[in-house]
């Protein structure tokens, strides 16, 4: 009972947190009960599902803050960002990659809003160059291959979609336009973000476990980089219609038109939605 109540907290407070503060999600008990099992969950995936949520939630118009596991959101950050990188200590290989990170001091008032308008100018600027496209190397895929998977991941009765073709840069492959993926059958989701909510076919639920069905294959699909921001002539096209380009809209002065960019320039900010 010590060990249950142990991880109902940990996992409660680190991997599956809400705005409640000082209260759990009760669904997390429900994995706890038989010890021997805990090894047979993708935690991982479903913390994954669970920020996926939570990220959704957040661009509600009526929501304030953002939940789920930051730490996690933080850490995909510095891997890929070195612009936003804080300070990092020396690490042996066989300890936690975020442990490494130095947390930044926490800014407050007029610094803060000054802050948030850099790093959105940051993002707005940002070129291929300014990317870390593979920092786990080229070959972790082949490490871990559920990092392949595509379809939809799950954590109790929150459901998300995943698609590892729509990040082929991360195993050094060049960028393709990805297949259509699966969808829920119905959603709602209001501006308060109280009650998002995303209905799921039943069948989705057995696609997790075939695995060699939903694995992407890599040479299949694409070929390995010459470049590390590589990308198929159409993808900008495609990604264009499906996305905001810029982060910053004018606010002073005379409303502006947003800027038309041309191919040249839309290969560098191609990366903003990545995750």
């Amino acid at each position: 009972m010590e060990v249950q109540c142990y991880l109902f907290v940990l996992l409660g407070s680190m991997l599956f947190v809400d705005k409640s503060r000082d209260r759990l999600r009760p669904a997390i008990n429900l994995f706890l009960k038989d010890h021997r099992r805990l090894t047979d969950y993708a935690w991982g995936a479903g913390a994954l599902a669970y920020l996926y949520r939570q990220l959704g939630v957040a661009t509600r118009a009526g929501s304030k803050g953002l939940c789920g596991c930051l730490t996690l959101l933080q850490a995909w950050i510095y891997e890929y960002f070195p612009l936003f990188r804080p300070s990092q200590l020396p690490q042996s290989p066989d300890a936690p990659r975020a442990s490494s990170w130095i947390s930044p001091r926490l800014p407050g008032g007029d610094e803060a809003r000054q802050r948030l308008a850099r790093y959105r100018q940051l993002l707005d600027e940002l070129s291929a160059d300014d990317v870390t496209w593979t920092p786990y190397g080229r070959d972790g895929h082949t490490d871990i291959p559920r990092s392949l998977y595509t379809g939809p991941i799950r954590f109790s009765d929150i459901v998300e979609g995943y698609d590892s073709a729509r990040c082929l840069r991360q195993f050094g492959y060049r960028q393709i336009i990805p297949r259509a993926m699966t969808v829920p059958h119905d959603q709602y989701r209001p501006a308060s973000g109280s009650s998002y909510i995303v209905f799921w076919d039943p069948w989705v639920n057995q696609l997790w476990d075939n695995v060699a069905a939903r694995r992407l294959d890599l040479d299949f699909a694409s070929r390995p980089c010459e470049q590390p921001s590589e990308i198929v002539e159409e993808y900008v096209d495609w990604f264009l219609t499906r996305s905001h380009p810029r982060i910053t809209h004018p606010t002073d002065g005379e409303p502006q038109p947003r800027p038309l960019l041309v191919h040249q320039v839309s290969y560098d900010f191609l990366l903003l939605f990545q995750i």
